[in-house]
């Protein structure tokens, strides 16, 4: 099994050369993903209608949805700025994660909503239409709401997240090339080490 990169109505994902694909992700159309940022298995992110982008050492954890609305009908692109962590089964659609920002597990994200840098959205919240989550706070809930500020260290938790995620990535890749991923008996097979 590979990522799937699908161009679509003349768009083609960009992908750096150092980033990292899990195999089972699927990358739809004006898609920019930058250096040493990872799409773990298992996530779609369908830039057919608008631009989405993940930026330089970024990570969209396993089993995240991204998409996007047309321009036209007010469809805001979806951007996850530099060293910006999204956590395992995330929605976000016509978002925007700044630099060094914290989605946790299961969040979503709506048209116009912000998480600022060294902002953090806590797991299962749900930040509605052009709702911001400012710098030094932890929103959550449903609606997402502010719970507190952040204490000292915590605006920091993204950037390790994110260096954290940028070794798994290699660790991953590493693997991956010492397994044959070709459909056979048992499909995966370990290639032997030398």
């Amino acid at each position: 099994m590979k990522a799937l990169i699908l161009p679509f109505k003349g768009k083609h994902p960009q992908i750096h050369p150092s980033a990292f694909i899990a195999p089972g992700a699927v990358l739809i159309g004006d898609v920019e993903i930058g250096e040493n940022a990872s799409v773990w298995y298992g996530c779609v992110l369908r830039a057919d209608m608008n631009k989405i982008v993940v930026g330089d050492g970024s990570n969209v954890q396993d089993g995240t949805i991204i998409h996007v609305d047309a321009p036209e009908i007010g469809g805001l692109p979806t951007i996850i700025g530099r060293n910006a962590l999204v956590g395992h089964k995330c929605m976000l659609h016509g978002a925007t994660v700044q630099d060094g920002g914290f989605v946790g597990m299961c969040a979503t994200m709506l048209d116009g909503s912000v998480v600022e840098s060294g902002g953090f959205l806590a797991a299962g919240g749900f930040l509605g239409p052009k709702k911001i989550v400012p710098t030094g706070q932890m929103w959550g809930g449903l609606p997402a709401r502010k719970m507190r500020d952040l204490r000292e260290g915590e605006d920091k938790m993204a950037l390790m997240g994110a260096a954290h995620y940028v070794q798994e990535a290699r660790d991953h890749q590493q693997a991956l090339d010492f397994t044959d991923l070709s459909p056979g008996p048992g499909d995966m097979r370990s290639k032997p080490c030398d």
